[in-house]
């Protein structure tokens, strides 16, 4: 299993915020610079995190990107299924998903809930802080 490109900038992304944290806002643009990616993909996931509630933007004087809470309280879980959505390693637990030509005779299917949360469950306990550490 690979986190998708999005993903993983969108960790890296939460991190540069997050070692802002407490400090003045920073804008879209300050983030494309700090990261290294491109302003287009900041921009992209910026929205999604925000409307998963992981940031919050403000227009005008004094306005800018903020985590919307502290960085301790935010989990590479969170973080993950605002780009991705819902942790699954499998689609055929998802719900009018019907393109599996196992589906009738399946054994394993009932499985994969367990196997799914508890990979939610690990990254649900890594937060963000521990991105802005140094290593």
């Amino acid at each position: 299993m690979r986190l998708s490109s999005m993903a993983d900038y969108a960790v890296v992304i939460m991190s540069a915020a997050a070692r802002h944290c407490g400090g003045v806002r920073i804008s879209a643009g300050q983030l494309a610079e700090e990261t290294g990616l491109p302003g287009p993909t900041v921009q992209k996931l910026v929205s999604k995190l925000s409307a998963a509630g992981l940031m919050r933007s403000s227009r005008g004087a004094g306005g800018g990107l903020k985590l919307a809470r502290p960085p301790a309280a935010i989990t590479i879980a969170d973080i993950v299924e605002a780009v991705e959505g819902p942790i699954a390693l499998t689609a055929c637990i998802e719900e009018g998903k019907h393109d599996c030509t196992l589906e009738g005779q399946c054994t394993v299917r009932p499985h994969w809930p367990q196997v799914n949360a508890a990979l939610r469950g690990a990254l649900a306990q890594v937060p963000l802080t521990q991105f802005v550490e140094e290593a």
